[in-house]
């Protein structure tokens, strides 16, 4: 005697599904019924009791929500020929920038730079600038004393 499996029911829906006689024998008519067997399935495992007792968590719903805005912006420049007056220059903390006002303070000031040169990562893209305007600015300290109402070659 020889038994051989030729139909069997769907376990979601009940309706029958033809088996080949190859491989394992089908438990779904289709993929659609056997994706809704898993949610189920996994909805059970989540919540810790049967979706047929409700599923339902007794936690309170928890949302994480993303807000993105997107603001345009128009300026209109006004007299865009005309040379704009020079703005105070500002720190990147938004005070405004105010130079040294003695030789120990320069001093200081020039201390400070050489130490951000070498540790902050901000300054290595500008390394090269600012050693060609330190270049410039020595070339203006060493030559001999001008008038000061003339304006040295640095200035210009």
């Amino acid at each position: 005697m020889r038994e051989q499996l030729l139909k069997r029911s769907c376990a979601w829906c009940g309706e029958p599904v033809a088996y080949t006689g190859r491989g394992r024998p089908p438990r779904y008519c289709s993929p659609v019924h056997r994706r809704r067997a898993w949610e189920v399935r996994s909805a059970e495992k989540r919540a810790g009791r049967p979706v047929s007792e409700g599923g339902r968590s007794t936690e309170p719903v928890r949302e994480i929500v993303q807000r993105t805005e997107t603001v345009v912006r128009t300026q209109v420049l006004q007299d865009v020929g005309r040379a704009s007056a020079p703005r105070p220059a500002q720190r990147l903390s938004g005070q405004p920038y105010t130079l040294p006002e003695d030789a120990v303070e320069w001093i200081e000031a020039l201390a400070v730079l050489r130490r951000e040169a070498v540790t902050n990562p901000r300054v290595a893209p500008f390394r090269e600038h600012i050693a060609k305007a330190c270049e410039r600015t020595l070339e203006v300290l060493r030559s001999e004393p001008s008038d000061p109402g003339e304006a040295s070659p640095a200035e210009s």
